[in-house]
């Protein structure tokens, strides 16, 4: 189910009181343009919002009465104010990039996100030095916690540190690198924010209960570079409260951002400190045009990997980790979602490699209803766990979606033909067998 966020402005009056609707901005929060969707959720209010979430739970009614091991999908666009969304993700990467600005003056640009360690006692000079802590608030910063005992702090460290320090009273100023002065990460979320965070998350908190009673597995699907950095952030508190003996929700990895190897190991690496089950979708990604287009209106670096076997390249180094995690902790699990028959074909190839038995149902494959069935159905033939994502609503509105859908599949008509040429092929082998309906 693929949507599409906008919203209206003007104040709701009435004896039931509501909060003011607010307009995305196009270059702020507004992700319609350009972007066909199956279903449209427009933001009203936090009534409709609820009213969103009560389709989502009878979706995952209906995937626990259709399948033993169903799966439901949700938008967060659909749970939460988008512009919201949208100021919670640029404060998130704010803060990731001041971590790289101190790596880099440590003398460590260029290395791997996890390999990235700052010296404690560095950091703290620097922040006196930019005078955004002193040292001894600077201390404080690891008081309580299990950061820095080794003398260091990681990116996982370093995102702990934001959780309490977005809770202070005073703005946490840090360095603008264009102008080199100092300005606020954020000066506290207003009582609206906080509570629109505490809505979300009980939204969230409501679905993966029903999902953990029905037996379903609830996919959070991703969306648009600037909503995607608070979408995972909130998928990842769900994860950490209801992944903990079988991996309940699914976090969605689109392999054609160029920061995607990078997200998914570090929330790997935080399952593994913390213990949970990591579950994970992979799909190559789905806004391409409008990622690139908002990029250069905006004048930001493109987060789109520049080529089609960029992307690749990228799914499959995701997707190799996601197996070798399996392989060694058996705590992961992944869903392929791909209609491309070479990434199906390396699949298994390192599923046998590594030893990875389709009946451990750590490995699933998904592909949409009605598209590459020649894939589909010799997959569930051979016992591996395959999965028809299937959107409803509308006709008027679906079949633009799949449109994009093939447009977005690379050879797609080509695929389209040989699996008529493969029907038409067993047709004649039944016919001949005198075989027809077997």
């Amino acid at each position: 189910l693929s949507s599409r966020t906008s919203a209206a402005e003007k104040e709701m009056g009435g004896a039931e009181k509501r909060e003011k609707q607010y307009r995305a901005h196009q270059g702020f929060g507004d992700h319609h343009g350009g972007v066909t969707g199956a279903q449209t959720y427009f933001y009203a209010d936090e009534a409709k919002c609820d009213q969103h979430m009560e389709t989502f739970l009878r979706c995952i009614d209906a995937s626990s009465g259709s399948s033993e091991d169903g799966f439901s999908a949700i938008k967060l666009t659909a749970l939460a104010r988008p512009q919201f969304l949208v100021r919670f993700s640029e404060v998130l990467v704010k803060w990731r990039r001041f971590f790289h600005q101190m790596a880099a003056e440590q003398g460590q640009a260029g290395r791997a996100v996890l390999d990235t360690k700052l010296e404690v006692e560095k950091l703290q000079e620097a922040l006196a030095n930019l005078g955004i802590a002193s040292k001894a608030e600077s201390q404080q910063w690891f008081t309580g916690k299990n950061l820095g005992t080794s003398g260091t702090v990681d990116l996982l460290d370093w995102n702990s540190v934001f959780d309490s320090r977005t809770k202070l009273s005073r703005p946490l100023l840090i360095p603008n690198r264009k102008t080199g002065q100092l300005e606020p990460l954020l000066s506290r979320f207003s009582e609206e924010e906080e509570l629109q965070m505490k809505r979300v998350l009980q939204r969230m908190d409501v679905l993966a209960r029903r999902a953990m009673e029905k037996g379903v597995k609830l996919m959070v699907d991703a969306e648009q570079s600037y909503f995607q950095p608070a979408i995972s952030r909130l998928t990842v508190e769900t994860q950490r409260r209801f992944n903990g003996s079988q991996p309940i929700i699914y976090n969605t990895y689109q392999c054609y951002l160029k920061e995607a190897y990078n997200n998914m190991t570090g929330d790997v690496e935080l399952s593994r400190r913390e213990s949970w089950h990591f579950g994970t979708k992979l799909v190559r990604g789905a806004y391409m045009e409008q990622e690139r287009e908002r990029a250069a209106q905006m004048g930001y670096e493109d987060p789109i990997n520049p080529t089609y076997e960029k992307t690749n390249e990228m799914y499959h180094r995701c997707l190799d980790y996601v197996l070798e995690e399996i392989k060694h902790s058996r705590k992961a699990s992944v869903m392929v979602a791909s209609h491309n028959e070479d990434t199906v074909k390396f699949t298994l190839r390192r599923m046998m490699e590594l030893g990875i038995h389709p009946s451990d149902k750590k490995v699933c494959f998904g592909q949409l209803l009605g598209m590459c069935d020649q894939i589909t159905f010799p997959l569930g033939q051979a016992g591996f766990p395959v999965y028809k994502y299937v959107p409803y609503g509308p006709v008027n509105e679906v079949l633009p979606y799949l449109s994009r859908r093939a447009q977005e599949n690379r050879g797609f008509m080509q695929r389209a033909n040989r699996e008529r040429d493969l029907l038409w092929k067993e047709v004649k082998r039944r016919l001949l067998t005198g075989n027809l309906f077997s």
